[in-house]
């Protein structure tokens, strides 16, 4: 039997709050939801994500929440506790997601960094490391230097280790702790500056004005892209959320504690469209909204390169906040690969030594990080997967990535999930869990959880794993 001593648990319910939080908000919501949010028709995406975050978002969320804190174990342990066979299959693909998630997401880390330390020496030195460089220039210089995208993502995986190494309480709660209010900070600090530059209301209009035309012209399209989007921003289906919650204290409530992380994750969500988008539309008009993937590493530099003096500012600010939202993340990857292996030599007697742990996983993901950063998203040349056939998910190794992860490993692991919850284990189990030590779920929220979990999350699932697949097997025109 695997004694938990060796596990920790959260310092307090805040200091859970800020680190799930903290992994919900990441590249997800700083990155993707803008560049998805412009190429999905705006306020209609909108629309759509916070019907699926209210729905799908909570019900698999609340079942994460329960089953890691119903068995105190790692993401697979605690599914095979559910059920053995199915319970191994989700434990494993729980597992699988992040592990390549952390290939692409370390390696964007580390162009935040590249970036931030460009602007940086501007501000402090006046070498102006980007005068007469476009943001595109920049970018593609930055992704055909294979030895500085490989050491910068060493150096942005070498300061997660240090975090992780500390723990659940003393690194991760500690760190989300001060990491969070500083984004948070940092984040109205750069709207405050984004919605006053000169047509920046374009930006703003196209984020809340009603506009349903993409709905009607491909549903399908806005609901997988909002669908992804969801798992990715709220960290569901990748092992985070269970493992975070089998630190999580019996007393708590996992009602409460759902509803703040998707509330807070979408309010960051929005927050970071409203940085983005309108700055975007000031500089590029109408073409701002088909920025896509580029728009954090061209569009804004571009941005701060046209501000002048105040440029640089802005720029290392800008950054900043993307690096803090970029590591609360990674973190919580980390440690769900570093939990698993953690229990898994509990289970068999021994006493983990965590900072060997924590040092094995961070050089194993930097050795598929280093093939992400060398390939820089296909520009140098590198053998990838599929590439001979010109479809999306062989345009580069993070596209392969991806693909695997967030395009098929993610929905269809919440789908079978939904469905063996659902209709196999029963959504009681979930209840159970959530009403110990005297927490209530009234009749009428179970009733909304055991219809979303048998119904509206497997058809929902359906349909953006469809999508999802889709899209990365289209060829580019």
């Amino acid at each position: 039997m695997m004694e938990k001593h060796h596990r920790g648990e959260w310092g307090s319910n805040l200091g859970f709050l800020m680190a799930a939080v903290g992994s919900a908000v990441g590249l997800g919501n700083i990155w993707a939801f803008p560049y998805k949010m412009g190429a999905s028709g705006g306020f209609a995406f909108l629309v759509i994500y916070l019907i699926l975050a209210a729905t799908i978002g909570f019900s698999i969320m609340l079942c994460e929440l329960a089953i890691g804190r119903r068995a105190g174990r790692s993401v697979l342990v605690s599914y095979q506790q559910v059920g053995s066979k199915m319970g191994t299959f989700l434990g494993f693909l729980a597992m699988l997601s992040p592990f390549l998630i952390l290939s692409f997401y370390t390696v964007l880390g580390a162009y935040c960094m590249e970036y931030m330390s460009l602007n940086l020496a501007d501000l402090a030195f006046g070498v102006a490391a980007m005068a007469g460089m476009s943001g595109g220039d920049t970018f593609g210089s930055m992704l055909t230097n294979q030895f500085g995208s490989v050491a910068f993502t060493f150096l942005f995986l070498f300061i997660c280790f240090l975090i992780i190494r500390g723990g659940i309480k003393d690194g991760i709660e500690r760190f989300n702790k001060i990491g969070m209010p500083a984004l948070f900070i940092m984040l109205v600090i750069v709207i405050v500056r984004a919605v006053t530059l000169p047509g920046a209301s374009e930006g703003l209009a196209f984020m809340f004005a009603p506009n349903f035309t993409p709905l009607k012209e491909d549903f399908l399209k806005v609901l997988s892209t909002a669908g992804g989007q969801m798992f990715f921003s709220l960290s569901l289906a990748m092992g985070i959320t269970v493992t975070y919650g089998s630190y999580l204290s019996k007393k708590e409530s996992l009602v409460k504690n759902s509803l703040i992380i998707i509330i807070s994750d979408t309010i960051v969500a929005v927050m970071a469209g409203m940085a983005v988008l309108p700055a975007a539309f000031a500089l590029g008009g109408e073409n701002a909204e088909k920025a896509g993937p580029k728009l954090l590493f061209i569009t804004l530099q571009d941005v701060f390169n046209a501000m002048g003096p105040t440029g640089p500012i802005f720029g290392v600010l800008f950054y900043l906040l993307v690096i803090l939202a970029a590591i609360t993340s990674a973190i919580a990857l980390l440690e769900v690969l570093a939990t698993f292996m953690s229990d898994r030599i509990a289970l068999k007697g021994h006493t983990p030594d965590r900072k060997k742990l924590v040092t094995i996983v961070c050089l194993v993901v930097f050795a598929e990080a280093a093939l992400v950063a060398a390939d820089g998203l296909g520009s140098n040349g590198l053998w990838i997967p599929f590439h001979e056939t010109g479809r999306n998910l062989g345009s580069s190794w993070l596209d392969f990535m991806d693909f695997i992860s967030e395009g098929v490993a993610m929905p269809l692991g919440a789908l079978l999930m939904s469905i063996w919850i659902g209709w196999s284990v029963g959504p009681k189990l979930v209840r159970d869990e959530v009403e110990l030590e005297g927490n209530k779920m009234s009749s009428g929220l179970y009733s909304f959880f055991n219809f979303c979990i048998k119904f509206i999350v497997p058809i929902a699932m359906a349909f953006v794993l469809y999508g999802q697949v889709m899209e990365f097997m289209k060829i580019p025109t």
